[in-house]
């Protein structure tokens, strides 16, 4: 099967309040993720959250410069690696990702195979 990175955005100012209970909430919507995807046929192949923007580097011309490349109003912040039959079952993978459902953005991008 394919693999499919699951790129997730959503506005990081909202965690810089969160409480431990909104935290804990998120993990756990996380870990229900984590079960249904293989209850759907499809692999979770790595994942991980990623620190906030202020702690990116950046590299453009091989001039390395603090904080992100561009300034937007989602950022960055995880990923998943899955395996999955096709686009479109990488796609109805990413609707069920809890960031999918409160607001964020989940891109989905096919990995390239070489040779």
């Amino acid at each position: 099967m394919p693999n499919y990175m699951l790129l997730i955005y959503d506005d990081e100012r909202q965690w810089e309040t969160a409480t431990e209970a909104d935290t804990a909430d998120m993990m756990q919507r996380h870990g229900e993720f984590a079960k249904q995807v293989p209850e759907g046929g499809g692999k979770i192949l790595a994942g991980d959250a990623l620190q906030p923007t202020s702690a990116a580097t950046s590299v453009r011309s091989g001039v390395v410069t603090a904080g992100p490349f561009a300034e937007t109003a989602e950022q960055l912040g995880g990923y998943y690696l899955v395996e999955a039959r096709d686009l479109d079952h990488a796609l109805e993978i990413a609707k069920i990702l809890p960031m999918s459902k409160a607001g964020g953005t989940v891109e989905v991008r096919p990995i390239m195979v070489f040779g």
